[in-house]
């Protein structure tokens, strides 16, 4: 894959200062984060994409994240001051950021906000049309809401962890993208936008309270829909979808990898099974689940006869819908990928792009802040916040520290 640079690319990444950036469809959106990890500063990812101008607030201890700030990409499209919130003057620098921003998020459990003097009744005292986004995994209420947790936890408590495995084995844990980003992330974003269209409108802001317990079982809501009309049954590796079909799967390949089935579609099915080398006349009833195990048992000796590769040239090209399962290295070469900017490369590192796409207004990304506290003095001047201008000399002993 090769770097996409130029100004002409809406791929584009640069350092954010000797390329000149692209407008993406949220360009003049202020966004104040105030530094934390997991599904937050995500969000406020995906807003730096969209074009927003996010100013994070780093605290000076060094980040928990364990990484250098440089190869944080979800602090890419963000520029970054430090605060000490603890300070005397911390909370009156972020209340000044917060009068000027449109959006301010925190992903601090519930309450400390408050404690540290930052909270939504302070900041919407000095900016009434401000949305305060605030991510949480158990919500601001309810007998969870001060304690502890992380991703599969949250799923767990909702019932999709507990979908997700083989019958026989215990659930099977997805990363963190089922609860941090998607039941966590992606609603929060949805919901800062709602509220800001609500502001725009009404001059009125409002706190966005969003919880990953909430978004993941929002996230199964067609799921239960098949559970009421019992067309799903309530345990995993059983249903159409949860990997029990035996074309709705994964196959071992000769070579100890896999390749993926989806051919759900009567003639989909049909070319899945034909390239495969088999005849649907000589097969089970694939509608009839009793007859699964025996299909599946097929289908596997099958995929055992040739390797990831040589799958994968058969079914290239096709409507069987069937892929090769790739690691995320392998993925960074995958052509389809490439050709469309999916993921990118840059100065050694590769990172997925922009995503959605827009068609006026593509935006561009720059890299994440070499040390936190990086862009003090130019958002002291952009914002008109000068206490910001302050804690630039500290930036670059916090910075050795990460």
């Amino acid at each position: 894959m090769s770097p996409s640079h130029g100004d002409t690319d809406p791929r584009q990444i640069s350092d954010g200062t000797a390329t000149r950036r692209r407008a993406g469809p949220l360009d003049g959106l202020r966004v104040v984060e105030l530094a934390g990890i997991g599904p937050a500063p995500f969000a406020a990812m995906l807003l730096g994409d969209l074009g927003a101008d996010v100013v994070r607030v780093d605290r000076p201890e060094a980040s928990p994240v364990g990484i250098a700030a440089a190869h944080d990409l979800t602090n890419r499209n963000k520029r970054s001051v430090l605060v000490d919130l603890k300070a005397p003057d911390g909370p009156g620098t972020v209340l000044s950021l917060a009068a000027r921003a449109d959006v301010l998020i925190e992903g601090y459990r519930p309450g400390v906000a408050e404690r540290l003097g930052v909270g939504p009744r302070e900041c919407r005292a000095v900016n009434p049309a401000l949305v305060y986004g605030r991510m949480t995994g158990w919500g601001q209420d309810g007998p969870l809401a001060p304690r502890a947790g992380h991703d599969i936890g949250y799923i767990a408590l909702t019932g999709a962890l507990g979908m997700i495995g083989a019958a026989d084995g215990p659930p099977v844990v997805p990363a963190n993208l089922l609860g941090d980003y998607a039941g966590g992330s992606l609603y929060l974003v949805v919901g800062l936008l709602a509220a800001l269209l609500h502001a725009r409108l009404t001059g009125q802001g409002q706190v966005v309270d969003a919880a990953i317990v909430d978004g993941t079982t929002h996230l199964t809501a067609a799921l239960r829909s098949l559970l009421a009309a019992g067309a799903w049954r309530d345990r995993r590796g059983s249903n159409l979808l949860d990997g029990a079909c035996p074309y709705y799967t994964v196959y071992e390949t000769g070579d100890g990898q896999y390749m993926a089935v989806g051919a759900l579609e009567a003639r989909f099915y049909g070319e899945f099974v034909h390239l495969l080398g088999l005849s649907t006349d000589d097969l089970p009833d694939r509608h009839d689940t009793r007859q699964w195990p025996e299909l599946r048992a097929l289908f596997a000796e099958r995929f055992k006869a040739a390797d990831r590769a040589e799958w994968t040239t058969v079914f290239d090209g096709t409507d069987a819908c069937v892929a090769p399962v790739l690691s995320l290295g392998e993925a960074a070469r995958h052509p389809h990928l490439s050709v469309r900017g999916s993921l990118t490369e840059a100065h050694g590192t590769v990172q997925p792009g922009v995503a959605p796409r827009f068609s006026d207004t593509p935006g561009s990304l720059r890299l994440p802040p070499a040390l936190p506290g990086a862009h003090a003095a130019e958002v002291a001047r952009d914002w008109q916040v000068p206490a910001l201008a302050v804690p630039q000399a500290r930036s670059a002993a916090a910075g050795r520290g990460h």
